[in-house]
């Protein structure tokens, strides 16, 4: 008698999402840097003490630093996320902790979730930290809401937590993790209007800038300095923020490859 053909191979599945995995990942995250003081110390003390410091250089010309310590409000959590970030998933990269886990019945999205949310709640410690002290120690003169402020400090952490997060696949070492931020972060800097109004910029240096989420982040803080309400670019800015956050972040799922064997 002729013999069936053989069944096909099942198709693998991704396992639907579950809470109750992701939270599990960000639970681990979040033991393996409370085992790490230099890195909590990097994320919550490093944002407060450039802060303090730069009171004290404009210490003869307290506008000054009204001026541009909001906007720095932003961008050193930014900073400090993006490079915690990236060379904490590097390391799970190159140790083979991804590999492993995406052998698990986790879902990318699960894992990534997980990250985004155990560096989201370090984000949201960090910015209340440099927020209260530059508000409330150092005396930053805001039109606005200091609670706005702290939403924004908060979404450009979450926004270099997620470039952090992407970057990460492109780097081979913690070496080359920190050279992507002169790479990724140093144009933005430039170009964001911290230094010079954007409207005065060269034409195309002008456009670039508008199409750099650290630009509108800035923008963000100074309607906050400037006006006692939230007005409609502060909500434009603000969801730009947002959306480049999640842009990244989808990026940075595809980065994941789950292997079979």
């Amino acid at each position: 008698m002729p013999t069936a053909p053989p069944a096909p191979a099942p198709t693998p599945r991704t396992p639907p999402i579950s809470p109750s995995r992701t939270l599990a990942t960000t639970a681990r995250v979040l033991r393996q840097l409370r085992h790490d003081p230099r890195t909590l110390a990097l994320l919550l003390l490093v944002p407060c003490a450039l802060l303090a410091l730069l009171r004290y250089v404009f210490d003869a010309h307290p506008a000054t630093f009204d001026s541009i310590g909001a906007s720095l409000l932003g961008i050193f959590p930014m900073i400090t996320m993006f490079l915690v970030t990236s060379i904490a998933t590097l390391r799970e990269r190159t140790s083979g902790t991804l590999e492993r886990l995406l052998a698990m019945p986790l879902a990318k999205a699960e894992l990534l979730t997980g990250y985004a949310l155990a560096f989201g709640l370090l984000a949201i410690l960090q910015s209340a930290l440099a927020t209260g002290l530059a508000v409330w120690v150092l005396g930053l003169d805001v039109t606005g809401s200091p609670w706005l402020l702290l939403l924004v400090a908060v979404l450009d952490a979450l926004l270099g937590t997620a470039m952090g997060l992407f970057v990460s696949a492109f780097a081979a070492s913690e070496f080359q993790a920190v050279q992507f931020m002169p790479a990724v972060l140093m144009p933005q800097l430039l170009l964001c209007g911290l230094f010079a109004p954007r409207a005065t910029m060269q034409p195309a240096l002008e456009a670039l800038s508008d199409a750099l989420p650290m630009s509108y982040a800035v923008d963000a803080m100074t309607e906050t300095l400037t006006h006692p309400h939230i007005t409609a670019a502060f909500l434009r800015d603000t969801t730009v923020v947002t959306l480049c956050a999640l842009l990244v972040l989808t990026l940075g799922a595809a980065t994941l490859r789950r292997r079979t064997r």
